[in-house]
């Protein structure tokens, strides 16, 4: 079967979507709103699922991959929900002590794709510890709806004590060589935004298509940023005008970038939204820089 795009769909029905993985609506509604740009035997439940999460089909990397070691491990976190989990990934041609990447999920908890992700990190010669937000209620669920519908439960600020939390036990693990970076998708963009403000030792931080901290935020910021949006991403790119200007007060060191003719969520490869040639820029990208700051 070929593998649909953003171009198959309307962009009204993106929108929707868009609202819909984000909180704004429920399936109720999606259904309801796209059914008017439903066409022939298309439904709008079609549609849904042609724009969910097809995970199985975009794995670049297997769990079983003998070039990887992983694990999932769980570590205190006093000041958050007392201890939280993670997957941590690591090459397993490693000689000797490597720079370390928190890989941070979107609004859905640890899934199968934020995994896979942290194994194409762990390829490109990196320690990888994905955190998920949502260990103190059961973890990620399994299912996409469920997950959204957990992570609207939980204490905002007790979650980022937990990134906190895994940041520090990925500087100080045995396999690290202390210095760290991040990257974030979505909400995870936001959560990179947010350790950039919070970590002064943070190396890097690669946030896509986050939302953005405060000017009284930003001008707390000591890591380099490379930051990543999408053209057609009006509810995030609404913040990014005042975001470099004060990155630009504060004298932070950032580069970015707006991909054209892309929707948010361009780098998941497991939505029609994913943009093949957008995606495999940022990342490189993404890769280059990081090597550039933790090395």
């Amino acid at each position: 079967m070929e593998r649909k795009t953003a171009k198959d769909f309307d962009p009204n029905v993106l929108l929707l979507f868009d609202a819909y993985v984000h909180g704004a609506i429920d399936r109720r509604a999606f259904l309801e709103k796209a059914s008017k740009y439903a066409v022939g035997t298309v439904t709008a439940a079609i549609l849904l699922d042609e724009l969910n999460p097809k995970f199985a089909q975009a794995q670049e990397v297997a769990k079983d991959d003998k070039r990887i070691t992983q694990e999932y491990v769980s570590f205190p976190s006093p000041q958050g929900n007392g201890k939280t989990n993670a997957y941590l990934v690591r090459p397993s041609s490693a000689k000797g002590k490597l720079p370390g990447v928190v890989v941070v999920h979107e609004n859905r908890g640890l899934n199968p794709h934020i995994e896979d992700i942290a194994r194409r990190v762990a390829l490109a010669d990196f320690v990888a510890l994905a955190p998920d937000a949502l260990a103190p209620l059961g973890g990620y669920p399994g299912n996409e709806d469920a997950a959204r519908e957990l992570f609207a439960k939980l204490d905002q600020a007790r979650t980022r004590k937990d990134f906190l939390a895994a940041a520090a036990f990925l500087k100080a693990h045995p396999a690290c060589t202390g210095r760290i970076g991040v990257v974030g998708f979505c909400w995870g963009g936001g959560m990179a935004n947010a350790l950039a403000v919070r970590l002064p030792d943070l190396g890097a931080a690669v946030p896509f298509y986050g939302n953005q901290p405060t000017a009284e935020e930003t001008a707390k910021i000591e890591a380099s940023l490379l930051i990543h949006y999408a053209e057609n991403d009006p509810r995030i790119n609404a913040g990014w005008p005042a975001y470099e200007a004060a990155l630009k007060t504060a004298k932070v060191k950032y580069s970015a970038y707006t991909y054209p003719g892309t929707e948010h969520g361009f780098n998941n490869d497991t939505t029609p939204r994913y943009d093949e040639a957008a995606a495999k820029l940022a990342w490189q990208r993404t890769i280059d820089f990081l090597n550039q700051h933790l090395r």
